[in-house]
C-alpha cells in the first residue's frame, strides 16, 4: 500500500513539475510575444514616419512648382498689361474721352 502512496506521490509531483514548467514556458513566451510585437509597432511607426515625411516633402515640392508656376504666370500677365498700357494708353485716353462727351 505505501508503494502505491509513494508511486501516486511521484506522479502528483511530475505532474506539479509538468504544469509549473508550462506556467514558465507561457511565461516566456508571454515575454517573447510581447518584444516582438514592441519591435513589429516600432518597425511599422519607423516605416509610417518616413512614409509621411516622403509625401509631405512631395507635396510641398508640387505645391512649391505651383505657386512658383502661377507667380510667373501673374508676372507675365502684369509685364503685358504694362507693355499694353504703355503702347495704346493715348488711344484708350482718347476712347474714354469720347465716351464721355457723346451725348
Amino acid at each position: 500500500m505505501d508503494s502505491i502512496v509513494n508511486k501516486l506521490t511521484e506522479i502528483e509531483d511530475a505532474a506539479t513539475a509538468i504544469v509549473r514548467h508550462a506556467e514558465d514556458q507561457k511565461e516566456v513566451l508571454n515575454r517573447e510575444y510581447d518584444e516582438k510585437k514592441k519591435a513589429f509597432d516600432k518597425e511599422l511607426d519607423a516605416k509610417t514616419t518616413a512614409r509621411l515625411n516622403a509625401i509631405r516633402a512631395d507635396l510641398e515640392k508640387k505645391t512649391s512648382q505651383i505657386l512658383e508656376s502661377q507667380s510667373d504666370s501673374s508676372t507675365e500677365l502684369i509685364r503685358s498689361l504694362h507693355k499694353e498700357y504703355d503702347e495704346k494708353h493715348t488711344e484708350y485716353a482718347r476712347e474714354i474721352l469720347r465716351r464721355i462727351t457723346e451725348v
